[in-house]
């Protein structure tokens, strides 16, 4: 590997990296001046033609820094009209692989008929399918959905000319090198090639050395994420939820105006709809929205005619309005620097500020690594319910009295309330205030009482299932992220769990809940392609799998994290080697052999 020498200037802005004038405007009005580090040193790189490995984590601005590069590569007017796959991009899971398309289409808005399309498990092959037949110049995607269309034929990979391998460690952790290897292979010995990993272990240098051409070696250490001046806190919140505990937030809230982040552009479209339905003064930025319409909805935010504004992290970039008290992070992001990134919106100008973060049950992971990673702990507040909401407003309302005392002209009032009170007691009195206070604030009496009997009915089912999830969640932070074991010691731990005659009836207690699968030995199944079809299937990290026993004709896998209905039936779904998973959870059985009478399973740790 190599260095290279570079003329920028000592601090660079975008406009010293030389890029194509229609890349040049889509950075201007994405509101980008100064390139971060790996942005400065990888942009000139790749746009020289070269080779790169870059060692940093997400949310230090890599995806531009491979992003723009590559559609200065392929978004030309002449290579645009030929419809075929011209770059590929690999990513871990099928949520970076969201994100990363977004971005890319975002950096490409000033080059029109460019295609980018992304492609990932749970989400159904037909639709792909179709674009990919109708032509598209940018694929990202998962290892294991790229494969799958590869074998099916409908993704060739003969005109790739910009090839990106990002978050290669992770993807080497969850057992895709051998899919890496063969997309390798079947892409053209002539192309360029960008590497980002968080670390450079020496599997990924391997791999490095060889399928990249003398690469550019660069290393950026990650930013400062020291935040003082910001209260921060989480909820646990389920998926379905979120919508209903986000108004409740807002609507207790006292803050002049809010930033709801969303990982990508269609969540932030849905919620910021879902907010206007309910009758929040909110708008959307995203990657869709044309530069002026940006700065009209800004200024709006600005001038405080708007309250809300609903954004992915791209979209926000270059925000700067002091007016914003409060951050609250929808779906949690995937690394801490992003998240310091966003929270950062607030508390600007000496202010103090305010960051909520949903969390659902099973990203606790994702929290626990960002509080790691910033050195601080987030409190664990509760959801306000209806009842929290309407004491809210009232409690406002109560406090505007005095002030609309002062402002007079309230002899009607005055007259039509001695007119019913002339002949009421104490009790009456109150009773008549209450209830006009209860309809000022929008408490119609019994649907208030329905939504907070549901609302208590949820709290108290989360409560309840919170301390097993905790437990699963906790304990897959502290096994399931582990290196895996040495093989002698999985040898060692299938040998006690399998080759001892188990008692009938009695099974040894399993990390989390197991899963049986219906493919084995006997089908080609490797551990890899299990984790594969779990975490973009079933939406899955690597923390939430266990410990994996591959038989002759089925497996068994410990998931920590419950499953609902709607995730079993993606990976029930699944296939892998060819065979549909039909994940079930496992019965149990007195003992298990292969059928060739094999009593000691393959095993992943």
């Amino acid at each position: 590997m190599s260095t290279l020498d570079s003329t920028l200037p000592t601090e660079p802005t975008f406009s010293d990296l030389a890029l194509p004038a229609a890349l040049q405007a889509a950075v201007d009005e994405l509101g980008f001046t100064t390139p971060s580090p790996i942005q400065a040193r990888a942009i000139p790189a790749l746009l020289s033609g070269r080779d790169i490995t870059g060692v940093a984590q997400t949310g230090t601005g890599k995806t531009a820094a491979f992003g723009i590069p590559l559609l200065a590569a392929v978004g030309t007017d002449a290579d645009v009209t030929r419809g075929h796959v011209q770059a590929l991009v690999l990513t871990p899971t099928r949520e970076l692989a969201m994100q990363v398309a977004d971005a890319i289409e975002s950096f490409a808005t000033h080059l029109p008929g460019l295609r980018v399309l992304s492609v990932y498990g749970g989400a159904p092959y037909v639709p792909q399918q179709r674009a990919l037949r109708d032509g598209v110049h940018v694929v990202v995607g998962t290892p294991g959905r790229v494969m799958d269309h590869m074998e099916r034929g409908s993704l060739s990979l003969d005109g790739v000319r910009f090839l990106v391998l990002d978050e290669a460690d992770e993807m080497l952790r969850m057992g895709f090198a051998e899919d890496v290897e063969k997309i390798f292979g079947q892409a053209p010995a002539r192309r360029q090639v960008a590497l980002f990993s968080a670390t450079m272990p020496p599997a990924i240098r391997t791999v490095a050395e060889t399928h990249l051409t003398d690469p550019v070696e660069i290393t950026v250490s990650r930013q400062s994420s020291t935040v003082t001046n910001i209260d921060q806190s989480y909820a646990i919140v389920p998926f379905r939820h979120k919508v209903g505990s986000l108004v409740r937030v807002l609507a207790t809230s006292d803050a002049d105006a809010t930033i709801v982040f969303t990982r990508t552009r269609a969540a932030a479209e849905e919620v910021g709809a879902a907010l206007v339905e309910r009758g929040v003064s909110a708008a959307t930025i995203s990657g869709d929205v044309a530069q002026k319409e940006r700065e009209r909805i800004v200024e709006r935010l600005r001038s405080g005619a708007l309250d809300v504004l609903v954004a992915t992290d791209v979209a926000a970039r270059g925000l700067d309005v002091d007016r914003i008290g409060l951050v609250v992070n929808f779906d949690i992001p995937r690394e801490a620097e992003a998240y310091v990134h966003r929270i950062g919106r607030t508390g600007r100008a000496g202010r103090t500020g305010r960051a909520l973060s949903f969390v659902t049950p099973h990203e606790r992971g994702k929290l626990k690594h960002i509080e790691r990673t910033i050195r601080a702990e987030l409190t664990e507040i509760e959801i306000p319910s209806p009842k929290d909401v309407s004491e809210h407003r009232a409690r406002r309302m109560l406090d505007a009295v005095a002030t609309r005392r002062e402002t007079g002209r309230l002899e009607l009032y005055r007259a039509m309330l001695a007119e019913r009170t002339a002949d009421a007691g104490t009790d009456e009195v109150l009773d008549l205030a209450a209830a006009l206070l209860a309809l000022a604030v929008g408490d119609d009496g019994p649907r208030q009482r329905a939504e907070q009997e549901e609302f208590e009915r949820q709290r108290a089912e989360a409560r309840g299932g919170r301390t097993r999830e905790t437990h699963r969640a906790e304990r897959g932070d502290r096994d399931g992220d582990r290196t895996p074991r040495h093989p002698r010691a999985d040898r060692r731990g299938v040998r006690d769990h399998d080759e001892r005659p188990a008692r009938q009836g009695v099974r040894r207690p399993a990390a989390g809940t197991r899963y049986r699968l219906a493919v084995g030995h006997t089908h080609g199944v490797q551990p890899r392609g299990i984790v594969g079809a779990l975490t973009n299937e079933g939406g899955l990290t690597g923390g939430d799998i266990g410990k994996i026993d591959i038989f002759g004709n089925f497996s068994l896998v410990d998931i920590t994290t419950p499953l609902d209905a709607a995730t079993m039936d993606r990976i029930a779904r699944a296939h892998v080697a060819g065979k549909q998973l039909r994940i079930a959870v496992d019965q149990g059985a007195p003992e298990r052999r292969t059928p060739r009478g094999e009593r000691r399973p393959a095993h992943a740790g």
